[in-house]
């Protein structure tokens, strides 16, 4: 069986496609697509081929692309994209996902839509804009936005959501209904004793582990986190790490155990590598112990960011792991993160690296 890689890149300026064999050490790189609009969240259905990309601003509008024929052509549609008359306008699409033969978008100001017909048009979910704690919704530094989309592996009804600033929310019942779940998981920047809120937390990236779907993994603006009750309660991992702060988190595609993060040095000191050297992060125990990844990357003067959605890791085996730079280098390992290099650099500043292995 024929496999190829594919990379797909969401930077600032479009979005980017690269290109490899099942040996994951020579890319070819296209782009930019999407007529150079920001472009937040690039997925792929290796299933049928298709590529999306969500983004644009307040120039543009929002919008989600789409190519079937890997790059080649576009189209794009903010078909329902919108938030009933006298709303705030929808600012740009942050986040994408696909699940039960739906596609789902997340988008800024804070909020949740779907389309069944591949992103033709969109309907707004509002049982989520409609929760009651809805008005307490602050913007982080990054805008009030649904970044992380965690559809259920084998049940459609359940969907989780993370948003900054306003924390995890957890429907069963296909979007009519929200619970916050957050329990556990600290807001430091509130006075002392509101630190544990029901909602308003930062939560930076929210995935789920492989063949264990009650187990999430969370990388918040106070802290890293582990639950074992699909959000129900949270539990601090952040032990061993050098910072409490960062961005970006990616499980391994088999191991429910083996996770993936790139700490920065603090939310108040410049939000760069610590020490100004490069390194991943694994753990092989759900965050009880963890192990700094190094080999290739660079070890002086790295004052660069990585962006929440801009961490990856593809379902080979051994599994790739990627991450791309606030500065426009892109980064991989075909050895589950033991050693790196640099594919790509002078790209546009970073925003989201997902992968999609083709089989043909």
């Amino acid at each position: 069986m024929a496999e190829r890689v594919l990379l797909l890149v969401g930077t600032k300026k479009g979005a980017f496609i690269l290109e490899g064999d099942t040996t994951r050490r020579s890319w070819a790189l296209r782009g930019p697509f999407c007529e150079t609009w920001p472009m937040n969240h690039v997925v792929g259905d290796a299933a049928t081929g298709t590529i999306y990309a969500g983004g644009g601003n307040e120039w543009f509008g929002p919008a989600v692309w789409k190519t079937s024929d890997f790059g080649k052509s576009w189209s794009h549609s903010s078909a329902g994209l919108a938030y009933d008359a006298g709303a705030e306008p929808i600012k740009s699409v942050w986040s994408l996902a696909s699940g039960h033969d739906r596609l789902y978008a997340g988008v800024e100001p804070a909020g949740l839509f779907s389309s069944d017909d591949g992103g033709e048009t969109w309907r707004h979910i509002s049982g989520l804009s409609d929760h009651p704690s809805r008005a307490d919704w602050h913007a982080g530094g990054g805008g009030l936005i649904l970044h992380s989309l965690v559809p259920h592996p084998v049940d459609k009804d359940q969907i989780w959501v993370g948003i900054s600033a306003a924390g995890v929310f957890h429907t069963a019942d296909g979007g009519r209904t929200w619970q916050p779940r957050n329990r556990g998981t600290r807001a430091d920047f509130l006075p002392d004793d509101q630190r544990y809120p029901e909602y308003g937390q930062c939560v930076h990236c929210l995935v789920i582990a492989p063949q264990m779907p009650e187990r999430l993994y969370q990388q918040n603006h106070c802290g890293m986190y582990r639950s074992h009750d699909g959000g129900r309660s949270w539990e601090s991992i952040e032990a061993g790490l050098p910072s409490s702060f960062g961005f970006p988190a990616a499980t391994h595609p088999r191991d429910p155990s083996t996770l993936y993060l790139v700490p920065l040095n603090g939310d108040m000191h410049g939000r760069y590598m610590p020490d100004g050297k490069a390194a991943v992060w694994r753990t092989r125990d759900a965050g009880q112990s963890w192990a700094d990844l190094r080999e290739g990357l660079p070890q002086q003067d790295v004052y660069y960011g990585v962006y929440r959605q801009a961490l990856a890791t593809d379902d080979l085996d051994p599994a790739g792991v990627y991450f791309g730079s606030s500065t426009g280098a892109l980064y991989a390992s075909a050895d589950e993160g033991e050693s790196w290099q640099q594919i790509a650099e002078h790209l546009p500043a970073i925003l989201s690296v997902e992968t999609m292995v083709i089989r043909t």
